[in-house]
């Protein structure tokens, strides 16, 4: 008998692969292992859990024995994979030994967790998946205070979820505006000033250097010695790919697990893709480009030869009180053309050859987001 295709992890894109698989083939082998509980569901639907009260339960698109049946696979839940070994096709999981024909590693990231100081620093929380979810709910319920380490794109979707939802939320961010990786200032400008008029306090330039308890609430000092008294810290300061179990088995890694185009790693029959995967040096943790390399992958493990092209890529910031959309680059463009009226905000950038580089659409303007995009995407 054939040994299986083997995934680790069950997460959007190891299910995306399942799904491709598939589609082109009913019977040969799959199993996933994940160390969580298997089920399916809409990693975005995150953001806007706390305004829709809404609990993890009510994301669950397919419970993990159903998806199980309805795709033909070996699902084993809560099964931590402690040793990889590529030279005999074994994967390890509480001493039983599971050889695989061909190895994916969909192991995600983790939230990062700046280091803090205090005897309360071990309360730091995350919302990053069903399960931190389903963790962080209580507290949530509990909490009137909440405070967001870090105003990124996770960070300003779940402080505006939480302020919509009724909470006092204070965002601390080591950059001076927000989104800082991601858009100039300002554009960030009016998203601060709706994130402040839902009563969220933005601590901009700062970090959390200790957490401490002050008798039933937290007492977080910042950077600057200002001390902020809250109910409930989450961590949203960004991701770091899991790649720790492909290290330790030999495989190439850099801040994520190194593939090529056909998302083979270093090692024979090894394969990663999703939020744990580098691709030709890029991470791309959004779910078109995971899509795209879950089809790519897909035909790769089937023997069907081809490399992943990732096109142009539209990314949403989730703040309805004040949306934002942009792809391309934007930030080494020669030209902006920029257009600020009342309703939004429309940024475009150029090259030498007033070639459309990337944009940025805000407020009511996302309505001329994928013109843009599709001009983007025939000039790239």
């Amino acid at each position: 008998m054939t040994e299986p295709i083997i995934i680790i992890g069950s997460g959007f894109a190891a299910y995306q692969l399942v799904k491709t698989i598939r589609r082109m083939d009913r019977e040969i082998p799959v199993t996933v292992l994940t160390a969580d509980d298997g089920h399916e569901y809409n990693k975005p639907d995150l953001s806007h859990v706390f305004s829709k009260q809404q609990t993890a339960d009510d994301l669950v698109l397919k419970y993990a024995d159903v998806f199980a049946d309805e795709y033909n696979i070996t699902l084993l839940t809560q099964t931590v994979v402690e040793h990889v070994d590529t030279q005999a096709h074994y994967v390890r999981s509480n001493g039983q030994k599971y050889f695989y024909s061909k190895l994916v590693f969909a192991t995600g990231a983790t939230t990062f967790i700046p280091p803090v100081q205090g005897d309360a620093a071990h309360r730091v929380m995350t919302a990053n998946s069903l399960t931190e979810l389903r963790a962080l709910e209580p507290n949530v319920r509990q909490a009137q205070r909440v405070a967001i380490i870090g105003g990124g794109l996770i960070g300003v979707e779940i402080a505006m979820d939480l302020a919509r939802s009724g909470k006092s939320v204070v965002v601390v961010e080591p950059n001076t505006h927000l989104l800082g990786t991601l858009v100039p200032e300002f554009v960030a400008r009016p998203l601060e000033s709706q994130m402040r008029q839902l009563g969220t306090t933005l601590c901009l330039g700062e970090s959390v250097v200790e957490v401490n308890q002050q008798e039933q609430s937290l007492s977080l000092t910042l950077q600057s010695g200002k001390k902020v008294t809250m109910d409930l810290v989450i961590s949203a300061a960004g991701l770091t790919p899991n790649t720790k179990l492909a290290a330790q088995a030999g495989i190439q890694v850099n801040q994520g697990i190194c593939v090529d185009t056909s998302l083979r790693t270093s090692a024979s029959d090894v394969f990663a893709l999703g939020d744990c995967a580098e691709v030709e040096g890029q991470i791309r943790p959004y779910l078109q480009a995971i899509s795209l390399s879950a089809n790519t992958l897909g035909k790769q493990l089937l023997g069907v030869d081809g490399g992943l092209t990732l096109p142009a890529i539209m990314v949403k910031v989730k703040t309805p009180n004040y949306p934002i959309y942009m792809a391309g680059d934007i930030h080494s463009a020669i030209c902006w053309d920029i257009n600020m009226v009342s309703s939004g905000i429309v940024v475009r950038a150029s090259d030498d050859d007033q070639q459309l580089t990337g944009f940025v659409v805000t407020g009511e303007q996302v309505t001329q987001a994928y013109t843009l995009f599709r001009q983007l995407s025939k000039a790239i």
